[in-house]
Formats: structure tokens, C-alpha cells, sequence
């Protein structure tokens, strides 16, 4: 049996003492999380993203040797990323970013087979999606955001409050 995976505080604690193996495997481990998150704040522009993720690691790499996690590392890195994707959106002149829901992580596209499922459930499932899409885009971004975070990202109100830096009622 493989040894169970480090923790990220152990990790951290690893490349506060200068070992660069510890945190390429926290870059490896949340890269993905990361990149996808910042899709969502530029408005599923993949380019720009892994830009985000490039400085979203930078500005974590630079907190090394000291840094202190003192929440989960999503938690921390979470409006890192928002503030980042931010800057970089408005430094590239676009529209104010909003999250893109077509695509984004925990989002499942239904792609119709018809031997797979009877046309009627695929109507179905496609019309309960588009309706659940339409809800969460009448929500203001930040309640979006919330939202996504708590089912898509699975972080718990506490990390939520933390990450966006809102109070947690």
C-alpha cells in the first residue's frame, strides 16, 4: 500500500525549510483547481487563466521561506486568484470578468445519445440544466461565486467567508 499523501501543512512546512520538491507538489496538486477557478473569473478565457495560475503560484512561491497556512491552502489561495484574474482583465481592457458558467468545473454537458437515454429524459435533464443555469445567472456575481464555491469547489461557509473576504453570515 502507497504511503498516504502528505498534508499541505506538512508540505508547507517542507519548503519553508527550502526544499523545492515540497512545493512543486503542492503546484501539481492544486494547479488544476487553480486554473479552473480562474476561468470562471475570466469569463472561460483558458489563456488567460493559466496566466492567473502562473501568478497565483508566483505570488505563493514569494511567501516562501515564513509563509503560515493557517486554513486550507484553497482558502488562501481563493481571492488570490479573484484579485489576480481581476487585475489581469482589467489590464487587457476587457469587460468586468464574470464567472462563465458553460464549461466551468462542476458543471456536467449532456451530450444526448440516443441509445444511452430515452429522448424524453435528455429533453428533461438539458431543460432542468438550462433552468439551473438561468437561476445562478440572475444571481449578482458574488452570491455566484458563493455558491460555486460551496457545491463546485466543496469548501465550507468558514473557508467560503475566508476566501472571498466577507463576513460569514
Amino acid at each position: 500500500r502507497p504511503d498516504p499523501p502528505e498534508s499541505d501543512a506538512d508540505l508547507v512546512a517542507r519548503a519553508n525549510a527550502g526544499d523545492a520538491a515540497a512545493f512543486e507538489i503542492l503546484y501539481l496538486r492544486y494547479r488544476d483547481w487553480v486554473t479552473n477557478l480562474a476561468c470562471r473569473f475570466t469569463r472561460g478565457d483558458r489563456e488567460l487563466a493559466l496566466d492567473v495560475m502562473q501568478d497565483t503560484f508566483m505570488h505563493l512561491l514569494r511567501r516562501f521561506p515564513g509563509f503560515t497556512l493557517t486554513e486550507q491552502l484553497k482558502t488562501y489561495l481563493s481571492p488570490v486568484v479573484r484579485h489576480t484574474a481581476l487585475a489581469m482583465a482589467r489590464k487587457q481592457r476587457r469587460p468586468s470578468p464574470l464567472p462563465e458558467r458553460k464549461g466551468a468545473r462542476g458543471w456536467v454537458e449532456h451530450t444526448p445519445v440516443e441509445t444511452a437515454h430515452p429522448r424524453e429524459s435528455i429533453t428533461r435533464e438539458h431543460d432542468e440544466l438550462a433552468a439551473l443555469q438561468s437561476s445562478l445567472e440572475s444571481l449578482d456575481a458574488g452570491q455566484r461565486e458563493v455558491l460555486l464555491l460551496r457545491f463546485a469547489d466543496d469548501l465550507s461557509l468558514q473557508e467560503i467567508a475566508l476566501a472571498m473576504e466577507i463576513p460569514l453570515g
